[in-house]
């Protein structure tokens, strides 16, 4: 099975095959677990290396005095939790579990190699950085601007092409564990309010559920609801040409489907 992180970042640069199997080397001997809902670093701590989620999904937050946060990104498999984070003294956000995660902890040294050993890898990191402030970027501009219902369709339409990019849709389905909380939480929305729009997207056929199925009927249609645009999440093409020969993996892009799309949606209470 294909590392997630050989899929993140061969769906944004074109690797090797000796850079796919530097990337699922790393970390390997310095998996950590975490419990659902539990920290992997709080708010104001610190970190020696660069965490790697590996298996479940994540967020980072920041929280005020009195307990209210809001999200700002969602962590999912492959995801390195910012490869510089090692250089603060301290750190300015919280990243926590939303399901139960497997993380590996990467040393500076071990990401000061990997960096060297390759242009491509290195240029394949600084890219997902990039990204990184990309997405940061059009939550920003959402929350100022898009209101609820375009908020709401922007944020499940990227998740989709994100966990597309790392192989976790089967199909037209994927594992989609957000509550209708994390949804407030990330959108600056009340729940209930979370829970109104997601039932007025229902009623318009942008959605359907179907116990524990998110259903969206056209992409397309959703995409045009929430004034979305992939173009932020510089998305590797695999079927542009290259000049690197034979030694380069396809990446893990996929061909814009269209059509019917699926998520399960577990521990959520829409």
């Amino acid at each position: 099975m294909t590392s997630p992180l050989v899929m993140a970042l061969g769906g944004l640069a074109p690797l090797s095959r000796d850079d796919d199997e530097a990337l699922a080397r790393l970390g390997r001997h310095s998996v950590q677990s975490v419990a659902a809902r539990r920290h992997l670093v709080r708010q104001g701590g610190t970190c020696s290396g660069v965490m790697l989620i590996i298996d479940g999904w994540a967020c980072r937050y920041k929280a005020l005095a009195d307990g209210r946060r809001q999200t700002l990104g969602f962590l999912i498999p492959g995801d390195l939790c910012d490869p510089n984070l090692y250089l603060l003294d301290q750190i300015d956000h919280g990243i926590s579990a939303i399901t139960p995660v497997r993380y590996a902890d990467i040393s500076r040294v071990q990401m000061d190699v990997l960096n060297a050993r390759s242009t491509r890898l290195a240029d394949a990191v600084a890219r997902s950085v990039l990204v990184t402030a990309a997405i940061q970027r059009e939550w920003i501009l959402s929350l100022g601007r898009r209101n609820a219902r375009e908020q709401i369709a922007h944020l499940i339409a990227e998740l989709f092409h994100r966990l597309r990019m790392i192989g976790q849709v089967q199909g037209a389905s994927c594992h989609f564990p957000l509550t209708q909380g994390d949804l407030a939480d990330a959108t600056g929305l009340t729940p209930v309010h979370v829970n109104r729009v997601l039932k007025d997207m229902r009623r318009e056929g942008l959605i359907e559920f179907d116990h524990r199925t998110l259903v969206i009927p056209n992409l397309a249609t959703l995409e045009r609801a929430g004034l979305f645009d992939p173009a932020y999440l510089q998305l590797y093409d695999p079927y542009r040409p290259t000049d690197g020969g034979d030694d380069h993996t396809v990446g893990s892009g996929r061909r814009r489907s269209k059509g019917q799309l699926m998520f399960v949606y577990e521990h959520g209470d829409a």
